[in-house]
């Protein structure tokens, strides 16, 4: 049951993206933008901690979740370290994401040809 509140509460949030970038002139990057802002946005005031709770995987997965990590992040340092852990938190709480996403960026770079949308 855990596999399906993932797959359904991932697939809502990706379908209001979808959702978005086919009823506005936004552009993927806007797009990306605005995802981890309400992620960092829904952090803050409590309401994304929830949905987390109960979807995991599929809350933690998509951009709303690189947010909700960044917050977390932020506000364990800060208790850790004070006002130091603003600058520190975020970087440490994101290292790993960040990490894998360059290394398997550059790697599937390597092994396919990029084509250019049409």
């Amino acid at each position: 049951m855990d596999y399906m509140k993932a797959f359904v509460i991932g697939g809502i949030i990706c379908l209001i993206a979808q959702i978005i970038m086919d009823n506005t002139k936004l552009v993927s990057g806007q797009i990306l933008v605005l995802y981890i802002t309400m992620g960092v946005v829904l952090t803050a005031l409590g309401l994304y901690e929830p949905i987390v709770q109960y979807a995991g995987a599929g809350a933690t997965t998509p951009l709303t979740g690189f947010g909700y990590c960044l917050v977390k992040g932020t506000i364990f340092a800060v208790k850790e370290q004070g006002l130091m852990g603003c600058f520190t938190g975020p970087l440490a709480a994101s290292a790993g994401g960040i990490t894998a996403a360059i290394v398997f960026g550059y790697f599937f770079a390597v092994i396919f040809k990029p084509k250019t949308k049409k």
